[in-house]
């Protein structure tokens, strides 16, 4: 019996449709975190990849689900990587001196190995590999910038703090016993510079290409937070606030220059809490994979 052609289109439809994937053995992994990959039916040559940072008590395949990042990349032909921490709450280790330290180990050589696998195995443009995070993600993502910054080109956190803010506390939750960092921990530009530069010693090259994102009603991780990893950022750059644009990219927002903008920016929402929600289509404009 001849089968229909349009059963023979929709069984191959459905064998080819792409969708998220754990991968279990990738590299060196020395905190045991999980890893999941999209790689849409379409794939760019020499793709992009974005890693993506889920908040305290999430996982992988919860914030895949999350934003419209996947839809984004079956129309750009980039890859994304979504780790996945079972540990603390399911909260990342930005406390951790070693999450904090250059190939210091931590859940942050986890997700390095995650970005060397990939470009290996779909042969990944090196020069295009980004991070994005919520809440403890985006805590994670101004950790990933500052310690390995000869691997992301640029980072985009929302409602996160600076990087190595929570250093020293024994918890890394914004909702634990110490407040300090998460109720807006503040420091002298230099100084947090310092933090930055003191996670990878010797480095010269490139620092990653920030954007900053916060609710001004955020009532657990305070927007002052948001400020100083702002300030962190523009004083890696040697960037001054130059400009605030009202409105910006909508009406709720308040949009901070450091130079020009095109390596910090920050966007602050009247009246958003916690967590200001994701604006993909900024985003990868600014990290240069969306026109």
């Amino acid at each position: 019996m001849k089968i229909p052609s349009f059963l023979l289109l929709a069984a191959a439809s459905l064998t080819s449709a792409a969708s998220l994937q754990q991968v279990t053995s990738f590299g060196s992994n020395p905190t045991s975190i999980n890893m999941y990959i999209y790689v849409p039916d379409k794939v760019a040559t020499k793709p992009a990849i974005i890693v993506a940072l889920h908040p305290c008590g999430g996982t992988g395949p919860q914030w895949y689900s999350g934003t419209k990042l996947p839809s984004y990349a079956d129309s750009g032909g980039f890859i994304l990587i979504y780790p996945g921490t079972p540990h603390n709450s399911n909260c990342w280790d930005v406390n951790n001196s070693a999450s904090l330290r250059h190939n210091g180990g931590g859940d942050a050589a986890g997700i390095v190995s995650m970005v060397n696998y990939t470009l290996n195995k779909y042969s990944g443009d090196a020069s295009k590999v980004f991070v994005m995070g919520s809440s403890s993600g985006a805590m994670m993502t101004n950790v990933m910038a500052g310690s390995y910054p000869d691997v992301f080109a640029a980072g985009s956190a929302y409602s996160g703090v600076a990087h190595a803010c929570f250093y020293g506390s024994a918890t890394s939750t914004p909702f634990g016993s110490n407040q300090t960092c998460a109720r807006g921990l503040t420091h002298t530009g230099a100084e947090w510079a310092n933090f930055v530069h003191n996670s990878y010693p010797g480095y010269t090259g490139k620092y990653p290409r920030m954007q900053i994102w916060h609710g001004l009603a955020d009532n657990l991780v305070y927007p002052q937070a948001g400020y100083e990893a702002l300030k962190q950022w523009g004083t890696v750059w040697g960037l001054q606030n130059t400009k605030n644009n009202t409105g910006v990219p909508s009406s709720a927002y308040t949009q901070i220059l450091y130079g020009d903008g095109s390596q910090v920016v920050g966007y602050f929402g009247q009246g958003v809490g916690h967590t200001a929600p994701v604006n993909e289509q900024n985003m990868l404009r600014f990290f240069g994979l969306l026109t």
